[in-house]
């Protein structure tokens, strides 16, 4: 496999702000960075910024004192979610066009802070996420709840899915 330098998607400013996460939609149409000042940019296919939009805490009226963990694009690519160090993910509705009103469609919220997320392109309505615990949950966006699927008493490290699905 051969890379080769395109362009910069999101240049350095005058202060810090490290990418946090990184993910491409299944489309191809979007790519989503959040950095540490807790802002979601989104890009088309070219690289070129077409939108940003802040998180939210998981107490709205609560300090901004959490750190976006992962992110994943719904199977669809009109959803975007969100773990957040805050003890919840929160799934944007980010619509089909860019332009469209960004908004919470469904909240899961946590006893312990999420350490990675993905969403299978197999599965529209499900997405799996890791605790700091060490449990494993599926999160339903049908009826908004999450199932504990897998247990252990050690952090859950990043996880990815296969590109051809389970």
């Amino acid at each position: 496999m051969r890379l080769k330098f395109l362009k910069n998607t999101h240049p350095s400013g005058e202060t810090i702000g490290k990418v946090c996460s990184i993910c491409w939609s299944p489309n191809n149409m979007r790519m989503a960075i959040v950095t540490t000042n807790r802002t979601v940019y989104l890009f088309d296919e070219n690289g070129d910024q077409k939108e940003k939009f802040p998180t939210k805490p998981a107490d709205a009226k609560g300090p901004k004192n959490y750190v976006v963990k992962s992110m994943a694009f719904s199977p669809d690519s009109t959803k975007l979610a969100i773990a957040q160090s805050d003890n919840i993910v929160f799934i944007y509705k980010l619509g089909n066009r860019w332009g469209e009103k960004k908004a919470i469609c469904n909240k899961y919220p946590q006893s312990t802070a999420i350490t990675c997320l993905t969403w299978p392109v197999s599965h529209q309505n499900e997405f799996f996420f890791g605790l700091a615990d060490g449990k494993v949950k599926l999160g339903n966006l049908s009826n908004n709840k999450s199932v504990l699927i897998y247990g252990l008493e050690a952090l859950v490290a990043p996880n990815r899915q296969s590109p051809v699905g389970p």
